[in-house]
């Protein structure tokens, strides 16, 4: 039997990491990490942090890193996207089978909250056709090696962003929607929304939207201490959102954002926009 336990971290903050993740941590008997690049060594770099700092016995658990797939930017996005998840299932396999022949307890460390706009869960559920088939009573098996999966939630983006401005996420009774650039791109305001909630924007969709009474609230790098903030009405403060975006992403070479949208400012104040 493997255990693969996918455990949030939150946002980059040590403290955001929960009790119960230092307890899944812990009873791993190998712990995975994902390295994405130079550009984003910052992230491999926090995991590391952590799995020093939070580990009891560093000598019994095994951390294994390996680099992730590149997606192909050039091929229809859904299809590329599932050939990339496939290819990360392959990785994850082949290390468990490596590392844990005779089966065992496997920790994931998920930025945020495995539920929220990641796919870790998606390609967990790929493992069950990627590990070989398992050795029963001495004689070659046809059954999977089974995989049984824990989730372990973490703080959210979203919800270190709300908190950061000291907001509530919606307004009074009022409906939230959470999507990506993308879609905000492609399909405008989501109807009967009051509040939206954008992540993974490559950059500026909410110039698709006409500004005229849109509030937003915007965080970079949050929980970490290179965090930046900015809150406005969104035709005085999109311009110092995109120019202190572009600064920052030039200056540590990646960048992750997320921004809060609403028809009313939710009794926030409105800040300036250099506050952070």
């Amino acid at each position: 039997m493997i255990t693969l336990s996918l455990i949030g971290i939150g946002t980059g903050n040590p403290d955001h990491v929960t009790l119960a993740a230092v307890r899944a941590l812990n009873e791993a008997d190998f712990i995975l990490l994902p390295r994405k690049g130079d550009a984003k060594s910052d992230l491999i770099d926090l995991r590391r942090l952590l799995c020093r700092s939070l580990l009891n016995d560093p000598g019994r658990t095994r951390v294994v890193e390996f680099d992730l797939p590149r997606r192909d930017a050039h091929a229809d996005y859904l299809d590329a996207v599932d050939a990339w998840h496939a290819a990360i299932a392959d990785i994850w396999a082949a290390l468990i089978e490596t590392h844990l022949p005779r089966g065992g307890r496997v920790g994931m460390l998920i930025w945020g909250d495995p539920s929220l706009y990641d796919s870790s869960l998606r390609i967990a559920s790929r493992l069950q056709s990627c590990v070989k088939p398992s050795m029963q009573d001495g004689m070659q098996g046809t059954a999977r090696a089974p995989v049984a999966l824990r989730v372990i939630p973490g703080i959210t983006s979203l919800q270190v962003l709300t908190a950061e401005h000291r907001i509530p996420l919606n307004a009074l009774a009022e409906p939230v929607q959470i999507t990506t650039g993308r879609r905000l791109r492609e399909h405008g305001w989501p109807d009967g929304a009051a509040t939206v909630a954008v992540m993974l924007d490559s950059g500026g969709a909410f110039e698709s939207l006409a500004p005229e009474g849109l509030y937003i609230w915007w965080g970079a790098y949050l929980g970490m201490d290179k965090q930046h903030l900015i809150d406005g009405w969104l035709a005085d403060v999109a311009p110092s959102i995109l120019e202190r975006r572009a600064a920052l992403r030039e200056q540590h070479g990646w960048i992750m954002d997320i921004y809060l949208l609403a028809r009313s400012p939710l009794g926030a104040t409105a800040r300036h926009p250099d506050d952070q």
